[in-house]
This record gives structure tokens, C-alpha cells and sequence, in this order.
């Protein structure tokens, strides 16, 4: 029982610091998007490009020194690439909402913005805990 406690904080712990870290990060990507596909009013798409270039830029070096400290193995290459595969697919499901939403749908330019707050942030979380800093 104390070690199934125990594994309970430590998934609680990495979650909480996942949520500040990763809610910083995703703040950040939403505002340059928000810069670029509304305030700007350039090609959405381009604004979640740059989004994302700026989200991985600061990602794993939060994620990795603060959120998931402790947890896993090493910090290796085969970390670095998964930690770029999970950004990849961030990337990709962000890029799905601005085409379904925005393009699709035609809802709007803030429209992707919901999912990209709410949903690519969990589908990370899990992906990262469970394969990028096993």
C-alpha cells in the first residue's frame, strides 16, 4: 500500500508540475498564434507553425529539468528524439483543429484554440510520462 501511495504522489507531483510548465508553454504557443493568425491575420497554419517552433524551443528543457525530474532514466538522445516525436505529434493535432475547425468548418480563427488547450495538452502529458521520460 505505501508504494502504490507512494507512485500515486510521484504521478500527482508530475502531474501538477506538467500543468504549470506545460500551461506556461501552452500560453506561450497560443499567444504567438493568436499574434500571427488574428492579429496579424496571416495564414493561421503559419501561426501554429511558429507556435510550435517556439513551444519546443522552451519545452523540453522545462519538462525535462523540472516537470519529469526524477522520474526515468538518463536524459539521452533516444530521449531527446522521443521528446521530438511527442512535439511532432503536438504539432500535428494542432495543425488538425486549426484544418478542421478553421478551414473545415469554417468556425473561425479562434476556434482551434479550445482543443489546443484543452486536448493536445493531455494526449503530451500521457505521452511524455509514459514513453518520452520513462
Amino acid at each position: 500500500r505505501g508504494l502504490e501511495a507512494t507512485s500515486r504522489r510521484e504521478v500527482f507531483g508530475q502531474l501538477f508540475r506538467f500543468v504549470i510548465t506545460g500551461g506556461f508553454v501552452t500560453a506561450l504557443g497560443i499567444a504567438v498564434y493568436a499574434l500571427v493568425a488574428i492579429g496579424l491575420r496571416w495564414n493561421p497554419q503559419l501561426g501554429n507553425f511558429l507556435a510550435y517552433v517556439v513551444a519546443v524551443a522552451t519545452g523540453y528543457a522545462l519538462h525535462s529539468k523540472w516537470s519529469f525530474r526524477g522520474h526515468g532514466a538518463e536524459r539521452t538522445g533516444s530521449t531527446k528524439l522521443r521528446f521530438a516525436t511527442v512535439s511532432v505529434i503536438s504539432y500535428a493535432l494542432n495543425s488538425l483543429w486549426v484544418w478542421l475547425l478553421y478551414t473545415h468548418l469554417d468556425l473561425g480563427r479562434a476556434a482551434p484554440i479550445l482543443p489546443m488547450l484543452f486536448v493536445t495538452p493531455v494526449v503530451t502529458f500521457v505521452l511524455n510520462r509514459q514513453w518520452v521520460f520513462r
